[in-house]
């Protein structure tokens, strides 16, 4: 069942493949689930591994609203539920992590573990409590400007302002093809959305082990940031991946892959005792 229908009749994508111990991957802003298809394969041949589009991403429907965190953590617990996931290692990169972080405090009731790929989770902008990164108000303008102004040449800089170095021309134009399945009105929410939510008061609520793995070079979510929340967290794991940036599962697949592969292999009950 390629589609799960959750609030208001909207239907997610999720792909579903392989046995196992469940892992769930949730791509980043604008992404979808062609972005883990070397984690797939990976992952695949000792997990189920589910790929969830979020709404407005990839081939899930794409409503007028709904792009508010809690929604949109909703809408991931609501998947968990009707596929009967259960102990599953969730995996959230960039704002997928947020959503991750924020499914995870909600209702950790499916969830053994979390990890976090290139996100500091609780926040992606600067405020007193987290004191990383920009204001959001130099984030979101900037931001919303451009989309609206040209829609195409945004997706484009948004999409390199994640490297550190340049990648192939071929790598870019195929992370724009993805992100151009976005339509404006979704992206304009999302961005409003990942620079003014406030999770710092969930860091108490989630309990269960966090691994974090982030880009030493990453431009986008420093990894100060990781360190401040590997502090806070109960139980945390933090992995900093030397001359990365913000696409581990790209620039450096083999040392990303095996802190997944590790993480998600380890066994439910000893975790949870």
């Amino acid at each position: 069942m390629p589609y799960v229908e959750v609030a208001d009749g909207v239907r997610l994508y999720v792909q579903d493949i392989g046995q196992g111990s469940p892992v769930v991957l949730v791509p980043g802003f604008g992404l979808d689930h062609r972005v883990w298809d070397r984690q797939v394969r990976v992952l695949a041949q000792r997990h189920r591994v589910l790929c969830v589009d979020q709404r407005g991403h990839g081939s899930s429907d794409k409503p007028i609203d709904g792009y508010d965190m809690d929604t949109l953590a909703g809408d991931l617990l609501a998947v968990l539920e009707q596929l009967d996931v259960q102990a599953c290692t969730l995996v959230g990169w960039s704002f997928g992590g947020q959503v991750a972080f924020r499914a995870a405090a909600r209702d950790s009731r499916r969830i053994a573990r979390l990890a976090l790929v290139g996100s500091n989770g609780v926040r992606a902008s600067r405020s007193a409590e987290f004191p990383f990164g920009r204001l959001p108000d130099q984030l979101e303008q900037p931001a919303v400007a451009a989309e609206c102004e040209d829609r195409i040449t945004s997706r484009r800089g948004a999409i390199l302002a994640g490297f550190p170095q340049a990648p192939s021309d071929r790598v870019v134009d195929w992370l724009v093809q993805i992100f151009l399945s976005m339509p404006s009105w979704a992206a304009v929410e999302c961005y409003r959305t990942m620079f003014r939510t406030d999770l710092v008061g969930d860091i108490p609520r989630v309990t269960l082990p966090v691994l974090q793995i982030i880009g030493a070079a990453d431009p986008v979510h420093s990894s100060k940031g990781a360190r401040w929340l590997a502090e806070r967290l109960a139980d945390a794991e933090l992995i900093e991946i030397d001359r990365c940036g913000h696409y581990p599962m790209i620039e450096c697949p083999d040392e990303f892959d095996a802190a997944l592969v590790r993480f998600a292999a380890q066994p439910t009950a000893s975790i949870a005792g």
